[in-house]
């Protein structure tokens, strides 16, 4: 990994890793933490954030004993992705209450810290907005995005 970056390195790292899984590189499992380590150069706490990110985002999943497991099927969207269409899917027009933490965290099976992360990043993006005393409500609707 470069020395410096602009963008967090265990952001690269996941992904690099996503794209390795997408491509067909990785298969059911994930190297060891120690071989992500070698190959990425990288401390086993950036390792571990960026392994959250992808278990955050359904990617990913944690089995206890036997390492980091690729999800297969379901719904293979980001958390970022499934939260924001979630305006569309639940018809929500600006000036709706959007969803609180709790029922996001519920809904999606993600962290509170997930699920802030993509809410900011929502609001920075012009799509949610605060109200004082009455959380977040839908401040524009999101654009339609083709995928591959």
């Amino acid at each position: 990994m470069p020395q410096a970056s602009p963008r967090g390195t265990y952001l690269q790292v996941s992904g690099s890793l996503r794209q390795q899984i997408e491509s067909g590189d990785i298969g059911d499992a994930l190297p060891s933490e120690a071989a992500l380590m070698s190959s990425y150069a990288v401390s086993r706490n950036t390792v571990r954030r960026a392994l959250k990110v992808l278990e955050a985002d359904g990617v990913v999943a944690s089995a206890p004993g036997v390492g980091w497991r690729v999800v297969r099927g379901g719904d293979r969207r980001s958390l970022t992705e499934r939260m924001t269409a979630l305006i569309v899917e639940d018809s929500l027009l600006v000036g709706d209450p959007y969803p609180s933490e709790s029922k996001l965290c519920e809904r999606f099976g993600a962290s509170r810290t997930a699920v802030r992360r993509v809410l900011a990043q929502m609001e920075g993006n012009g799509l949610l907005a605060t109200v004082h005393g009455k959380g977040r409500t839908v401040r524009a609707l999101p654009t339609p995005t083709v995928r591959p």
